[in-house]
Parts: structure tokens; sequence; C-alpha cells
């Protein structure tokens, strides 16, 4: 029997009896990141890495959770376990798995590119590789974000000459903490939607440092928002919310603003390409810094990036899970219920 098995409750090692991000309630649960697909609800017991806990605890309520550092060692009946950086989000965690010489690492998502503000991506040697591969095409090679960030500020620059509102969508967890730290704050102000603003405070309360924003409320008068930034969810476009804003022009933040057709679907007038998750190069390096020989492609394009795997000689084989990578679905059901309450 394998050290980890992928059953229809998540991905499961028998021989410590714990799940890896589990998409059914399960006894014990150990979470990589925050994000709706991976952490759910109705667990018994959580782990996840320190940094990662407060905004698990803020989505999930008063749940039983369990920390531990990055590198350090927790064993269940002789199974070692040890959480190490994903670059994904704050507190994101690659998970390593080991009993009797056999090494497993389940990375959740992640990214390569070091965003400044979460824990670098730090590659873990292993036999087998659990990958995502939501990115897994050659279409998709990323920019540097600063160049990103660059033009988005310009983007801003320019609407605010025109005496326009900026709207900038993105995932109120991971991306609007990391464009936040790349905004220009000098040319204007920074509103958030109740969402970004939910996830901006438990943020600040781990001490990490982020721009002064404002929350968008009923009290504001409209008047204030031309040539200043919101920042929102991408579910709020087409909603009444939005229509508080008068002469606003929409972008969003996303890798899928790399292909044709995203913009428009998105109700967007302009794409900037920025993705919490690994590019096709990225991927690649990922896989090859781990020297596993087998690779399990769970989301994304599992057929087209694991054959590619096959055609380099890796054991690749493509696996149906829940996790939705870059999916804005289950995220802007969280974010409109987090900016209810």
């Amino acid at each position: 029997m394998a050290l980890l098995e992928f059953t229809d409750r998540g991905i499961y090692c028998s021989r410590a009896d714990v799940y890896i991000d589990p998409w059914r309630p399960v006894k014990r649960a150990l979470i990589t990141h925050g994000h709706a697909d991976h952490s759910r609800w109705g667990n018994e017991a959580y782990l996840c890495t320190t940094s990662a806990a407060p905004v698990i605890r803020h989505r999930l309520g008063e749940v039983n959770i369990q920390t531990v550092n990055y590198g350090s060692t927790t064993t269940i009946n002789g199974v070692k376990f040890s959480f190490h950086p994903a670059g994904h989000i704050i507190g994101s965690a690659q998970i390593r798995v080991e009993y009797g010489g056999e090494i497993w690492v389940a990375s959740g998502d992640y990214k390569t590119e070091d965003d400044g503000i979460s824990e670098a991506f730090a590659p873990v040697r292993c036999h087998h590789f659990i990958t995502e591969s939501t990115f897994g095409l050659p279409v998709y090679r990323w920019r540097p974000q600063e160049e990103i960030m660059g033009e988005i500020n310009d983007w801003w620059r320019e609407n605010q000459s025109a005496g326009k509102t900026s709207i900038l969508t993105t995932y109120a967890l991971g991306k609007a903490q990391r464009l936040l730290r790349g905004l220009d704050t000098s040319i204007g102000t920074i509103y958030t939607h109740g969402a970004v603003e939910n996830t901006n405070e438990v943020i600040r309360r781990q001490g990490i440092d982020l721009p002064d924003t404002v929350r968008v409320t009923r009290e504001i008068d409209k008047k204030a928002y031309p040539g200043n930034l919101v920042l929102t969810t991408p579910g709020s476009i087409g909603q009444p919310w939005i229509k508080k804003f008068t002469g606003a022009v929409v972008g969003s933040a996303s890798g899928w603003m790399t292909l044709r057709g995203a913009r428009r679907r998105r109700g967007a007038d302009r794409g900037f390409v920025l993705s919490d998750h690994a590019d096709w190069s990225g991927l690649l390096a990922a896989i090859e810094a781990t020297g596993a020989e087998n690779v399990y492609v769970t989301h994304g394009y599992t057929a087209i990036f694991s054959k590619y795997l096959r055609s380099l000689g890796l054991n690749a084989v493509e696996l149906e899970t829940e996790y939705e990578g870059e999916d804005v679905a289950e995220e802007d059901k969280l974010a409109e219920k987090e900016a209810e309450s």
C-alpha cells in the first residue's frame, strides 16, 4: 500500500489516519493553505502553519486548529510530517510525508516567484510529488511581478487623469494583499470591498505590514471615489454593489488574462497577467528540483501536463480531485458571505 492514497474524501495517509486538504469532513486534516477549495469546514481537527491559522480560523470559525512552524517535524504513528513554504499565499505550505525511507510531498497550490509578502517557495526533495497544473500549458509564462505592478500603477494614473475610478478585481485572500504591497499609494486612496478589508484586518493583526486602505461603506460620498482605486472581488462586478461607482474603469489581475476573451468574460476593461500559481516554466522547475520520479497531477490541465511529464521520462499520472486552482467561484461565494457578516 502506498504511503499516500487518493480517496473520495481526499489525500489519505492510512498509517497516520490523516488527510491532506480533504474535501469531505474527516477526523484529522492537514491543511496546505486557507483558500476555500483546500480548507473546508467540518473536520474534527486541523493542522496548518502558524501563519496560515489566523485566516483559516477567520473563515471557518472556532474550529480545532493546531499549528506548526515551517520545517518542524510532527510524528504520528511513526510517520513524519513537516510543512515547507509553497509561495502561494501567506502561510501556504507543501506537506512532506516520510515513512520507512519513502518520501512524498503534497504541494497544494504554489508559485515559484517570490512575491515579497508570502513565504518564498522552497523545493523539497522526494520520491513522489503531488502537483497542481492550473497553468500547465506552454502559453502561460509570467513576466516579473515588478513589471505588472508598474502597468497597474500606470493604468491607475491614466484613469485618475481622466477623472475616473479604477476598480481592480482579485481574490480577497492572497492576491489582494500582494497587490496592495505593489500599489503606489502616492497616486491616491485605496478603497476596499468588505471581504478584502476583513482579510486585511486579519493579516495586519499577524504583524504583516500593508498600506492604509479604506473600507467601502454607504456613508462615503460617491464623489470621493473618482481618481482613486477600489480593490474588490470578481463576483462584485455586475452586482448592485458596483453601481455606487460612476465613471469607473474595471481591471482584472489574473493568470487567465493571458487568454483572449477572458477579460470580456470577467467584465473587465483591462487585464493584468498576475497569478499566485506557478506558470509552465515554474511547474517544470519545481518538479525537477524535487528529484521525484513519480508525479501526480491533481488539478488544472492534468491530461496535457501529465502527458508532457511522461515524455520527459517521469512516471506521471492525472488524478481527479475537487481542487479548483485559480477559479473564482468558491472564493467569491465565501467573499460575499464574509462581506455580509
